[in-house]
């Protein structure tokens, strides 16, 4: 029985509800890292082995979650604690727990690893942290934005990040050098997840009540444009660019199904049935890894076929809300 978590139609706080911490001086990579909103940690999944190589707890239902391998960290949101809780790549296991809010929910990390972004949900604001510092760090600054703000997605600038204002049907754009909204663009019924495409300078928003995705063109970040809308499955939840951006994966919790779409021609190619409640989503090399909500595991697919390969068991209720995938950089 499906229990009342958060998401995209539910109240943030729902109440939800030993695990094994492993630590190593050096790690093979790269890594997912899999959040398990029902156990409250973070399974850790090497993915050349294709096994879970460490259980990491966390706060209270955690949610979102970015992998940063520039910085060398894993950020996950734990909205019923209200913190981000701080994983080292190398150590496989939490180095700091950061105050974030009300209720933080999605995040990113600039490409260059230096700030971590982070929505709130029920402030209505965005926080901007230095990914780089030790100890509870209180916000560099923190940017109002609309109403119930869920996804988050950073410019390969580093500074305009956009946010998805779920209850307002509408991207923020937001300049946090100076620290307020640039430009608003109007999109589908309640975006929750949110999607750059830097190579084509644009950003998917999926819509989780009128069951699309729109793509608008970020090319002038002060008039940005819906440029398109495309058609997908019930509730879309997670997006992945796969086959070095020629396909976009995207998970539609409510039909149990992820579409695959072409990402040039922005055509639906196939609907991939057999999936329990998925998630998030996120690819490399030439494999998709699908999380199951219901099922409690990832599924691992072929990327030009879809077909699935792997079934890999997770933790309770996982999520994978994010860029899930990275492995730490030596500088």
């Amino acid at each position: 029985m499906r229990s009342a978590m958060w998401g995209p139609s539910t109240p943030l706080r729902s109440g939800c509800l030993a695990a094994l911490m492993l630590c190593a001086p050096a790690w093979a990579a790269p890594f997912a890292y899999i959040t398990n909103q029902g156990s409250h940690d973070v399974s850790v999944i090497d993915l050349a082995s294709q096994q879970v190589v460490a259980t990491v707890p966390v706060g209270r239902s955690p949610a979102g979650v970015v992998a940063s391998s520039q910085a060398g960290r894993v950020f996950v949101s734990n909205p019923d604690s209200r913190t981000i809780s701080v994983i080292d790549m190398r150590q496989q296991k939490v180095v700091d727990t950061l105050p974030a809010g009300e209720g933080p929910v999605g995040l990113d990390v600039s490409s260059d690893g230096r700030h971590l972004y982070v929505a709130d949900w029920y402030a209505g604001q965005l926080l901007v942290f230095d990914a780089r510092g030790t100890g509870a760090a209180a916000p560099l600054a923190s940017i109002p934005v609309g109403r119930a703000p869920a996804g988050v997605a950073v410019h390969d600038d580093g500074t305009t990040v956009f946010v998805a204002e779920r209850d307002d049907d509408s991207v923020a754009i937001v300049d946090t050098a100076k620290q307020r909204v640039l430009a608003r663009v109007r999109v589908g019924s309640h975006p929750f997840a949110l999607l750059y495409d830097a190579a084509r300078t644009r950003l998917y928003a999926l819509n989780v009540q009128s069951n699309d995705v729109s793509v608008i063109d970020m090319r002038d970040t002060r008039r940005p444009a819906v440029i398109a809308t495309v058609k997908v499955g019930k509730a879309p939840y997670g997006a992945a660019l796969a086959l070095g951006g020629a396909l976009l994966y995207v998970t539609n919790q409510h039909d149990e199904s992820v579409s695959v779409v072409d990402a040039e021609s922005l055509r639906v190619l196939r609907t991939l049935p057999g999936f329990a409640y998925p998630e998030g989503v996120a690819a490399h090399g030439d494999r998709v890894y699908v999380v199951n909500w219901m099922d409690d595991n990832v599924q691992v697919l072929d990327a030009e076929s879809g077909r699935k390969r792997q079934t890999i068991a997770t933790g309770k209720n996982s999520r994978g809300f994010g860029a899930f995938i990275g492995a730490p950089i030596d500088h």
